[in-house]
């Protein structure tokens, strides 16, 4: 986290039990995959969630093909484009990314808002949804490895219908 911020972002994090400060960023600790969030800046705040998340090939225990790896890289980052519809407010990204890192994507949103307590709901809000939405794009018919097999199995035990696929 920038030392620039106003005392009310660093209390906003602190107040929410989510996340825990880690090395200059605040890393939420509701989801199965690796999120972090940093701020940056005076009134109004940049926030900036990366989250991590296995490639479709590296969740998988047989290998994927290139092509339906590609498609699914295409289709996931479409569906993520539109987290900002998933949050209780209007939110215009600054940016948003899928880079491809090895066997990892990552996936970044960077907002501006000026109520830091309602932008720490913000951006847990997107982590939630990267989770959801890489969950309901699982392609049915391969083992999966752990973290992504417990999402599966959580998904079926919790939902009415079984798993979103």
């Amino acid at each position: 986290m920038s030392s620039n911020v106003p005392d009310s972002v660093v209390s906003a994090f602190e107040a929410h039990e989510a996340y825990e400060a880690a090395d200059g960023e605040y890393v939420l600790e509701t989801t199965v995959f690796e999120t972090t969030v940093t701020a940056t800046g005076e009134e109004p705040v940049t926030y900036t969630v990366t989250v991590r998340v296995p490639t479709l090939d590296a969740a998988t225990v047989e290998e994927i093909g290139e092509v339906l790896e590609t498609s699914w890289q295409e289709t996931l980052t479409r569906r993520l484009e539109e987290a900002p519809k998933a949050t209780r407010a209007r939110v215009d990204l600054d940016e948003f990314s899928v880079t491809g890192n090895g066997d990892e994507l990552r996936i970044e949103y960077t907002f501006t808002w000026g109520n830091p307590t309602k932008a720490v709901e913000i951006a847990k809000t997107f982590a939630e949804y990267v989770e959801g939405t890489y969950v309901e794009g699982i392609v049915p018919g391969y083992e999966y490895e752990s973290p992504v097999s417990s999402l599966l199995s959580d998904a079926s035990q919790t939902g009415e219908g079984g798993t979103p696929l």
